[in-house]
């Protein structure tokens, strides 16, 4: 009884303060419906815009409009060592407290292995929502795994949210998920070469939803809008279906506030995404009178104050220029005009329990560097999926270490750039910044493989290279390699988008060259010979990002290291544990290695033209 009073208490004040931070009085107007979106949060919970925030969001507005939604686009389970340390438990909790009222499953919510996708679901006091995931029986398919749609009764509007995940979540995340003991397939994700199967299904589910009353219809996806992703994106599924009034999309990571794009009928769809990692809240309005849709963002400022000194003076810097420190924060929106900032705390002592818990364990500090470890330029761009970086470089060398410092004999080793997910790092380095970089928990593996198939894996990762990205892009420790990106990609694949064949009209990588230890040089790669290879069983067993030219590959050593203390154990391989640009352990043990980690760009192993 004193639980529920206290919980009581607790939803009361919070109620309080909402009300007390409203600055306008708000009447909900006639009949709108607001839809607050979320995509690729991807477990970027310790940012000022989070759950905590999200949740108090959704009662706050409201007070504004007389129907409020609240749903996701995928990928929220997985990303960081919030989701990944209790394999997306707490942040379906986070979910649930924020009171989430559908969402789509992305291809990050597989990384936990199939058990583990059917656990989040049940997790989850929210309905999944998909309409191309599916079972399969003997290779046939049979039944949908989740609902296609959801239908909400809004006033007079009855709302569906259809789900689509895409058919890429096969090979993103691991293909072996989707398969029984014998390599067969009992789950499939619908798309097709042509994307044919993939509309044929949010077709139906359209049509279905309409059949049963619903008078708007909006797609729930996770699909994107990257060129490497065609014919499976947003914009294809669009311009090939009808009987779509909105788009809230994932995947790609896009920041689109709201573009209109024709469908097969010629009528325009609204389509949207809000880009990444909780940088911003999606909001979509529907208009009680007259049914329009208006979409916007709700982003956030800082509140800065100026420091003072004892004496009450502001305190200035070298130039001249008064500090400040941030102080709080306010929303920036033109559709959201409630209180300045709101937060549950009901949710936010959730989230800081957990974000003390997992900086208790994993916070101890292994070494230091006074470099940057990044994987974005100036500008803010991705670079991990398209070229070389100095994290990219690192997370090879740390494997190609691994197994040389156990007295392995290893040639190469490779790192796709999808595992590789940090922002810039700096200063003191511990378990916790090594599960920044590497989030997912895979393990390290050995192989012998030949110098053909080491061609074709590098070739299957450079084909978005010059168009694109592809987290299949191949970062390499022993060897160098160049792509010509004026050579159009030939790699053959099936209708799961994994490797089936080699290019049919020549290799775009070439120039491939592998160190030699007892020489100290890069040597031309022989086709015909064999090469121990280092990776994680994501690329090399797996079939992940739908690598499956190792089929044959002799498994020299498995299971030996979860990624994160591959590469905690390669920084205490450090003199001093100090990670500097020239300093590896590697280069002192093999100098003619190309080893600097010095500028984002890392040391020029991988030349695109």
């Amino acid at each position: 009884m004193m639980k529920k009073l206290t919980a009581l208490l607790l939803a009361f004040c919070m109620l309080f303060m909402v009300a007390c931070g409203n600055t306008t009085t708000q009447t909900a107007e006639q009949g709108d419906i607001a839809i607050l979106y979320t995509n690729d949060v991807h477990t970027y919970i310790d940012g000022p815009l989070s759950y905590d925030v999200i949740g108090a969001l959704k009662t706050e507005l409201a007070g504004q409009f007389e129907h409020v939604l609240l749903v996701d686009a995928g990928d929220h389970s997985q990303g960081t060592v919030y989701g990944s340390m209790d394999f997306g438990e707490t942040v379906i909790k986070l979910m649930n407290a924020a009171k989430y009222d559908v969402a789509t499953l992305g291809n990050h919510e597989f990384d936990y292995t199939m058990a583990g996708t059917m656990e989040l679901i049940e997790w989850a006091e929210f309905p999944y929502i998909s309409c191309n995931f599916y079972n399969l029986e003997n290779g046939e398919r049979t039944t949908n795994v989740l609902d296609s749609y959801k239908i909400f009764e809004l006033g007079g509007e009855k709302v569906a949210l259809v789900g689509i995940t895409t058919p890429e979540s096969i090979t993103k995340s691991t293909p072996a998920y989707f398969q029984d003991n014998d390599g067969n397939y009992i789950y499939g994700i619908a798309g097709g070469d042509d994307g044919a199967a993939l509309y044929t299904d949010v077709q139906t589910a359209v049509d279905a939803a309409v059949k049963e009353g619903a008078t708007k219809v909006i797609a729930l996806g996770h699909l994107g809008d990257d060129a490497v992703s065609r014919p499976w994106r947003s914009e294809d599924v669009i311009k090939n279906v009808t009987g779509l009034d909105a788009f809230i999309d994932g995947h790609s990571h896009s920041t689109v506030e709201g573009v209109k794009v024709a469908d097969k009928g010629g009528e325009e769809v609204l389509l949207t995404q809000t880009g990444e990692y909780f940088d911003r809240i999606g909001l979509m309005v529907i208009d009680g009178e007259t049914g329009a849709f208006t979409t916007d963002f709700i982003e956030y400022e800082e509140i800065l104050e100026t420091v003072k000194d004892e004496e009450g003076n502001a305190v200035v810097d070298d130039d001249g220029e008064e500090v400040t420190e941030v102080v709080g924060y306010k929303f920036v929106s033109e559709l959201y005009t409630g209180a300045e900032w709101v937060v549950s705390e009901e949710i936010k002592a959730i989230k800081d329990a957990w974000i003390d818990k997992v900086t208790e364990e994993l916070g101890v500090v292994i070494g230091t560097t006074a470099l940057t470890f990044d994987n974005y330029d100036a500008e803010g761009n991705r670079l991990v999926r398209k070229q070389s970086t100095n994290t990219g470089d690192f997370a090879a060398d740390s494997l190609y270490y691994l197994f040389d410092n156990m007295d392995m004999d290893v040639d190469v080793a490779v790192m796709n750039g999808g595992g590789v997910r940090n922002k810039a790092i700096t200063g003191d380095i511990s378990f916790l910044t090594c599960k920044e970089i590497h989030t997912f928990g895979n393990v390290a593996c050995l192989q012998t493989v030949t110098g053909q198939q080491l061609l074709d894996a590098l070739e299957w990762g450079a084909q978005a290279a010059g168009t694109g990205e592809s987290g299949g892009f191949l970062h390499v420790a022993g060897a160098v390699y160049s792509i010509d990106t004026a050579k159009e990609p030939t790699v053959q694949k099936d209708d799961n988008g994994v490797w089936t064949g080699g290019p049919t009209d020549g290799y775009r990588v070439h120039d491939v060259k592998i160190y030699n230890k007892e020489t100290g040089v890069y040597e031309d790669l022989d086709l015909t010979a064999e090469y121990n290879l280092a990776g994680y069983n994501y690329t090399l067993r797996d079939l992940g990002d739908g690598f499956n030219m190792f089929d044959g590959a002799i498994n020299v050593l498995d299971y030996v290291m979860v990624d994160y203390t591959v590469l905690a154990n390669y920084i205490v391989g450090f003199e001093g544990y100090e990670v500097a640009a020239t300093n590896s352990p590697l280069l002192a043990k093999y100098p003619g290695m190309l080893i600097d980690y010095g500028t984002v760009n890392g040391a020029g192993r991988i030349t695109v033209r």
